[in-house]
C-alpha cells in the first residue's frame, strides 16, 4: 500500500511540475481564440509556424535572442570569474579587515534588488552607458552570493595542496587555474546555471537601462506584445516557450556537475 501511495504522490507532483510546460507547449500551436476555448485543448495545433512568424515580425525574434544570449553568456563569465577570484581571496589569503569585509559582503544579501536600481542607474548614467549592454552587464558582475559561495567551498581545499603547487614554482594565477578550478567545477557550474537563469530572465533592470527597441532582451520583447486592447497570446505562448529551451538545455548538459555542485554546498562548510 505504501509503494502506491508514494507513486500516486510522485505521479501527482510531477504532473503539477510538468503539466504547466505541457500545455505552454501546446498552446503555442494554437490562435488566441483556441487557447482560451473550452474545454481547454490539450493537443497540438496547427498556428505554431504562423504564431512564431508573426513573433518574428512584431519583436524581430532572432535579433532579441541573440541580445539575450550575449548578455546572459558575458553576464555570468564576467561573474563566475568576479566570484571565484574574490572567493579565492577571502578563504586564502589573510588580510587586513578581511572578516569585517566578508561580513559588509554578506550583510547585502538582505537588501532587496529595488532598492538599489535607482542608486545603479545614476552611476551607470553618469558614466554615459544607459541604453548600452555594459549597463546590464557590469552591475551585475558582483554577486555576493557567489562569492559567499565559492569562498565556502574553498574553505574545504587543503591549503597544502596550494602551497605544494607555490613550492614548484607556480603563480597565484596558475595555482587557481591549474589546482582550484579542476577541483571546483561542480561548484562553477551550480553557480553557472543560477547566475544564467536570472541573467535569462532579467526583467525589470533592462526595462530601465534600455530605451533601443533593437536592443531588448527577450522578456523586455515579450512585455511589447501586451496590447491595451487586444494581446495575441499565440505569439506570447512562442516566445515564453522558446525562452525556457536554453535554461532546459543548459540544466540538462550541466545535470551532474548541477547536482554535484549542490550537495558539495551542502556538506563543506
Amino acid at each position: 500500500m505504501k509503494g502506491w501511495t508514494l507513486t500516486f504522490t510522485l505521479a501527482v507532483v510531477f504532473g503539477l511540475c510538468v503539466g504547466p510546460f505541457y500545455w505552454l507547449a501546446m498552446a503555442a500551436t494554437h490562435s488566441t481564440a483556441d487557447i482560451f476555448s473550452w474545454p481547454p485543448k490539450f493537443y497540438p495545433g496547427d498556428q505554431l509556424a504562423a504564431n512564431t512568424a508573426q513573433l518574428e515580425e512584431s519583436i524581430g525574434l532572432v535579433r532579441v535572442l541573440g541580445n539575450t544570449l550575449y548578455v546572459a553568456v558575458v553576464q555570468t563569465a564576467g561573474a563566475i570569474v568576479v566570484s571565484l577570484l574574490a572567493g579565492y581571496a577571502f578563504a586564502k589569503f589573510s588580510f587586513k579587515g578581511r572578516d569585517l569585509l566578508f561580513v559588509l559582503l554578506l550583510s547585502t544579501l538582505v537588501i532587496p534588488g529595488g532598492v538599489t536600481i535607482i542608486p545603479i542607474f545614476e552611476m551607470m548614467n553618469d558614466l554615459g552607458l544607459i541604453d548600452s549592454y555594459p549597463a546590464l552587464i557590469l552591475p551585475s558582475l558582483s554577486v555576493p552570493f557567489g562569492i559567499f559561495l565559492m569562498r565556502q567551498s574553498l574553505l574545504a581545499i587543503p591549503d597544502e595542496l596550494l602551497d605544494a603547487a607555490r613550492v614548484d614554482g607556480a603563480g597565484e594565477l596558475r595555482v587557481l587555474w591549474r589546482v582550484v578550478v579542476p577541483v571546483m567545477r561542480p561548484v562553477l557550474a551550480a553557480l553557472a546555471v543560477f547566475l544564467f537563469l536570472g541573467a535569462w530572465n532579467d526583467f525589470l533592470w533592462p526595462l530601465i537601462a534600455l530605451r533601443t527597441p533593437e536592443m531588448y532582451t527577450l522578456p523586455v520583447a515579450l512585455a511589447t506584445l501586451q496590447g491595451l486592447a487586444r494581446t495575441d497570446f499565440g505569439q506570447v505562448m512562442v516566445g515564453t516557450a522558446i525562452s525556457s529551451l536554453p535554461m532546459m538545455i543548459l540544466f540538462l548538459v550541466l545535470q551532474r556537475q548541477f547536482i554535484s555542485g549542490l550537495l558539495a554546498g551542502a556538506t563543506k562548510g
